[in-house]
């Protein structure tokens, strides 16, 4: 087929010397993705370079939250040129060296994907079924290091009746879309198949959403689905003051859990028998990952780079990126009268606050830490559990009320997340001393201690000196934990998860106080046997304890460096905190106005 070369007008003038020698020569990037229905086991990808210097290097890039190494799954890897000469060596996991004679090559491979273990899929990953699938992205292209802001083209082989839909940009032909470079095209995944399509526009830019169904959907009102989204969507922009994107593209699939932010998409999980029963449930995902379009995707930390193929990168002010996009997930579904989780904001910040006290390690490890851990394996907490999701939207909390009274609620939070918006809205990261210098500048008064004292020494945060800016207090208490049916509650709380590294079944305790603490577990034993028998990899501890109760003993064989021994466990409840916020017996008249204005959810 006659490809489609890449025009250099979308490339920018930043671009590195060997990028300008590129673009002298007139590069082009071609992909075509190709998927066949009667293999779905993976789908074929093939790269067109033209204008290529005799040496180069392809990698796949590794995402900031999630290293799914799909390098692994790549298959059938060649390269071909007009002579039929050329070669490649794999210098890394995921960096392949290519060398060829002429400056024109394909290379192809196959992407295998990989053995579905649980009944619904991560909705981040690639999948494939008769009917549509998820494909694209990071997890299917390789990018040319030192060419990433070349502009590139995708043509996509797939059944007629399939539709398309990505953040990728258009073109004439309806099966080729172009990225104006590496970053923007290992950003944006294609949701495709037999997929409802709606449309609607904010502030003129034009959203759409898609939906994937499997075979055996269930019927729900889509009319409602949409005015949801677009009710949110007109919060978020009002929020920020400003659209950073031409279009956008809600990728909805069913049978999938979770959520992923992109540049101008993002890609849901949203099981159509939720979305018949409980609609709502799934508005304040939407609005936190939409937020994330903004925050985290545009306000970035510092130590996130464009593109990188090695280790996943970590970023100390992740507490801010998705804590305050937790705060104004129930903040803006408020905003646009769409129904919370919690009836109230005060019922809100009760639930946020127990959290916070459930697990101990938020009193006590740094929010910065915990940020540089929120995304890597269990263990670099100890036997600790720590949320950078209920840390920073507590922070973020506190420092509204803090920013409420200094002002006489003239500012107040929204006016950091504009003004951090307008200072590193673009190529510019931050760090946690640019949020507090903002912060500083927004209410005109001194947050050094509150970022000393919660972000970067870890203090248990005095909820009560700021509560009574607005004329609250909190009560906290402790009380034994019940399951769902008021019984009291055995202490389950440990979890199983897999090394990547050699596949061994592992232990993760949140707190070395329990009763799995208490008897020696820890955090990163491998886990051989439950009361004598083996476990298996698909094994939840959740199965292991199906028939376990208080009282009980239970035997744990654990393998660790000096050796294998089984540790036996006596099953006990365990304390759970107890929140509630109540007015102070006296108020006064400005304490009575930041309730006001707070409690209605006023920007």
């Amino acid at each position: 087929m006659a490809l489609v070369l890449c025009s250099l007008y979308a490339i920018g003038c930043s671009a590195s010397a060997q990028e300008s020698n590129a673009m002298a020569r007139g590069l082009s990037l071609h992909y075509v993705l190709r998927v066949d229905t009667t293999d779905l086991s993976g789908y074929d990808i093939e790269l067109h370079i033209n204008n290529a210097p005799h040496t180069l290097r392809l990698a796949m890039a590794t995402h900031h939250e999630y290293d799914d190494k799909y390098w692994k799954h790549l298959e059938h890897f060649s390269i071909k040129t007009s002579t039929g000469k050329g070669s490649f060596v794999k210098e890394d996991s995921a960096l392949w060296r290519i060398s060829i004679p002429e400056h024109d090559a394909v290379i192809s491979y196959r992407l295998h994907l990989p053995n579905q273990t649980s009944p619904q899929r991560a909705c981040h990953r690639p999948f494939l079924t008769a009917t549509g699938g998820l494909v694209g992205d990071l997890h299917s292209f390789m990018y040319m290091v030192g060419q990433t802001d070349i502009p590139c083209y995708v043509t996509f082989q797939m059944p007629g009746d399939w539709k398309i839909a990505t953040g990728l940009k258009a073109t004439s032909d309806p099966k080729v879309y172009s990225a104006s470079s590496a970053k923007v095209l290992m950003d944006c995944p294609v949701l495709i198949g037999k997929l409802h399509t709606w449309g609607f526009t904010v502030s003129g830019i034009p959203h759409r959403v898609a939906y994937w169904a499997a075979q055996n959907a269930l019927a729900f009102d889509t009319s409602l689905l949409v005015d949801n989204i677009k009710k949110i969507s007109e919060q978020e922009v009002s929020l920020f003051g400003a659209i950073p994107y031409d279009n956008y593209t809600f990728l909805l699939q069913d049978n999938a859990f979770g959520a992923l932010e992109h540049l101008n998409s993002v890609t849901l999980g949203t099981p159509s028998a939720m979305l018949a029963s409980h609609m709502n449930y799934f508005c304040e995902e939407i609005a936190h990952e939409f937020s994330h379009t903004w925050n985290l995707m545009r306000i970035k930390p510092a130590e996130y780079t464009e593109l990188n193929y090695g280790p996943q990168e970590r970023a100390s002010g992740l507490w801010f990126s998705e804590g305050l996009a937790m705060f104004y997930a129930d903040l803006l579904v408020r905003r646009a009268g769409l129904e919370t989780e919690d009836t109230t904001r005060t019922a809100h910040l009760e639930h946020i606050i127990k959290r916070y006290y459930a697990d101990t390690g938020n009193t006590f490890i740094p929010t910065a830490k915990v940020s540089l851990t929120s995304n890597v394996l269990p263990g670099e907490l100890g036997d600790y559990n720590a949320s950078v999701h209920v840390q920073g939207e507590l922070i973020g909390a506190m420092l509204d009320l803090i920013i409420r009274n200094a002002t006489n609620n003239k500012r107040s939070i929204d006016d950091v997340m504009k003004a951090m918006f307008k200072r590193f809205g673009g190529d510019k990261g931050f760090y946690t001393k640019d949020i507090e210098g903002v912060v500083k500048e927004v209410c005109d008064c001194d947050v050094h201690p509150f970022f000393q004292a919660y972000v970067y020494n870890g203090h248990a945060i005095n909820f009560n000196e700021y509560l009574k800016l607005a004329g609250m207090q909190m009560q906290l208490s402790w009380t034994v934990a019940k399951d769902d049916k008021g019984n009291v509650a055995p202490d389950f709380r440990i979890y199983k998860w897999t090394s990547p590294a050699d596949s061994s079944s592992r232990i993760f305790i949140t707190t070395p106080n329990g009763c799995w603490g208490r008897a020696g577990l820890h955090t990163t034993d491998i886990l051989v046997a439950f009361n004598g028998k083996p476990v298996e990899r698909s094994s939840s501890f959740g199965s292991l304890l199906r028939d376990v109760h208080i009282g009980d003993t239970v035997f744990i064989m654990v393998k660790r460096d000096d050796g294998t021994k089984t540790i036996p466990v006596v099953i006990t409840s365990y304390m759970e905190p107890v929140v509630k916020i109540k007015p102070l017996d006296k108020v006064n008249e400005q304490q009575q106005s930041v309730f006001d204005s707070w409690i209605k959810g006023l920007n």
